[in-house]
Order: structure tokens, then C-alpha cells, then sequence
């Protein structure tokens, strides 16, 4: 027997809460950028408490990555380029880089991602959220001065090969061998990670 008064409160979770959080998450980051978004703005549009975002997510950096629907973690990814330190981790980095975006299953999934963060005023999200936020603390770790520096140097590199080789398809980057790559690209992004920078 039921007493008949409505429940109160946020709603606890459900199968599909999940779901909607994320659903919020991305309507908030694609509309407000990585900074305007809030876990508290995230819940209240998702109608939960911000306590079960953090459950289900961990923090605003490890929602705003679910929320983009990567299929792998970059800084998983990274991990073994950074724990065998800044010595050459140029090549380290193009060579874990390459095998995931050239791996066929990956790389139709993350032209999804990029095609939809472009489409969706993604220069904020590239530029608020991913490259400071995930990419470039990982990155910070192999330099030893100028950060601030260094890791846009890098990522201008890392953003160019995905537009060239995988969104546009320019032929001559499209077909050319990984190997290549890295023994034409490797030296450059050693030289920004820890050469003498102007």
C-alpha cells in the first residue's frame, strides 16, 4: 500500500542513467566548452545527483573522455611512452599513436569522434579540453622545461597528421608507411619534447 505522496528528490540511478548523464554531458560540452561545463550542471540537466556523475565517471576530466566516446584511452595509450622516459619519446609516441589510428576497427571510430567534435564547434573542446586536459599533462611529463611550449608544438603536429593522413586523406600521407612516418616525423617531435627551443 502506497501513501500516495510523490517521491522527493533526485531520482536514484537507473539502467539508463547512465546514458542520459552522458547524453547531458555532451550537450553541455559541445554548447559550453570543457570550461563552461560543470559535474553539477551535467547532473542537474540530467535530473541526478552530482555524487552519482562522480560514480559513474570519476572526475570532469574522465567525463568529458566518455563523453567524446573514444575507443581508447590516450593516456592509457601514452602511459608506456611516458614510463620509458623523455628519450626517445618522439618515435615511442608516433609509433603508439600510428598503431592505434591505423588499426581499420579504431580509425572508423575516431573519424567518428572527429568529425563529430568538429561539427559540433570543436575547436573549444580541442583547445579547452583534450589537448590541455588529457593529452598535455601526459605530455608534460617527457619535457623538462617550457610545457606551456613544448606540448602545442607537439599537438600541432599530432592534429595535422590526423586532418592529413585520416580526415582528409591527403594521398602522399594516406599511403605512406607507418615506418616512414616515423623515421620522417620522429625527429621533429623529439626536437619539440626536449630539444633547445628558441
Amino acid at each position: 500500500m502506497t501513501s500516495g505522496r510523490a517521491v522527493r528528490g533526485r531520482r536514484p540511478g537507473a539502467p539508463d542513467t547512465r546514458a542520459e548523464v552522458l547524453a547531458a554531458a555532451r550537450e553541455s560540452f559541445a554548447g559550453k566548452g570543457f570550461r563552461g561545463t560543470t559535474i553539477r550542471a551535467v547532473a542537474s540537466a540530467a535530473g541526478v545527483d552530482p555524487a552519482l556523475v562522480h560514480h559513474y565517471f570519476g572526475t570532469k576530466d574522465d567525463l568529458f573522455l566518455a563523453a567524446l566516446e573514444l575507443p581508447v584511452d590516450p593516456r592509457e595509450v601514452l602511459a608506456p611512452v611516458v614510463a620509458a622516459g623523455p628519450d626517445g619519446a618522439g618515435e615511442r609516441f608516433l609509433r603508439a599513436f600510428l598503431a592505434v589510428w591505423d588499426d581499420p576497427d579504431l580509425q572508423v571510430r575516431l573519424l567518428a569522434v572527429v568529425r563529430s567534435v568538429l561539427a559540433e564547434g570543436g575547436g573549444s573542446l580541442l583547445k579547452e579540453g583534450f589537448i590541455p586536459v588529457v593529452v598535455g599533462p601526459v605530455l608534460a611529463q617527457l619535457v623538462a622545461d617550457r610545457p606551456e611550449v613544448r606540448v602545442p608544438l607537439v599537438a600541432s603536429q599530432v592534429v595535422g597528421l590526423i586532418v592529413t593522413r585520416y580526415v582528409v586523406g591527403l594521398p602522399a600521407m594516406a599511403a605512406m608507411p607507418a615506418d616512414d612516418l616515423v623515421a620522417r616525423m620522429a625527429p621533429v617531435l623529439q626536437h619539440y619534447l626536449t630539444g633547445d627551443l628558441p
